[in-house]
């Protein structure tokens, strides 16, 4: 598991303790579980943050870290794990929602332009807003149910895997030579 790769990046609690802005949210965050990296923090920052990746928010960092830090998962990874949700990603992203919630909803699927104003998003909210928040919300859920699983399945194979292979390194080392003549 990348685990030491990705703990080289994050803060040590040290670090952040010393941060005086983060001194708005008391000890909340200072609580070791969301900055420490281990299998049950990392499936669920992948939980949090793949869900506030698919939401069609601004400040979808803010929400994924208000969400972190009772879940007690950890906080840089489920902020990190939002920006699979990118200015490249997302319109292929929305699109995807928006078909599938107009799939559960039954509704026709409706054509529109795009168009870079505030008049086109609020005419296009009351057309195309339903089912593309009910899309938004259902593959946020699975995302996340994905994200959590699959996390953990990564982590425990590799976690035997490198058990076995420390395994396979002691048992080579009691061999004894072979003899040459």
């Amino acid at each position: 598991m990348p685990k030491k790769t990705i703990k080289k990046y994050l803060p040590s609690p040290e670090k952040i303790k010393q941060m005086k802005i983060l001194n708005l949210f008391g000890t909340m965050l200072h609580d070791g579980n969301l900055w420490h990296l281990n299998r049950r923090s990392a499936r669920g920052a992948f939980a949090v943050g793949l869900f506030w990746a698919w939401m069609p928010l601004p400040f979808q960092m803010v929400f994924s870290a208000v969400m972190a830090v009772p879940l007690r998962v950890n906080l840089p990874l489920s902020v990190a794990l939002v920006w699979v949700s990118n200015p490249l990603t997302m319109p292929v992203m929305l699109y995807l929602c928006y078909l599938v919630g107009t799939v559960v909803l039954a509704a026709p699927a409706e054509p529109f332009a795009f168009e870079a104003n505030f008049a086109w998003l609020w005419h296009s909210m009351q057309t195309i807003g339903k089912p593309l928040m009910t899309g938004c919300l259902l593959m946020g859920i699975t995302a996340s149910i994905v994200g959590y699983f699959a996390i953990d399945w990564l982590w425990r194979f590799s976690i035997r895997k490198e058990k076995l292979s420390r395994l396979l390194l002691r048992r080579n080392k009691q061999q004894p030579p072979e003899d040459t003549p």
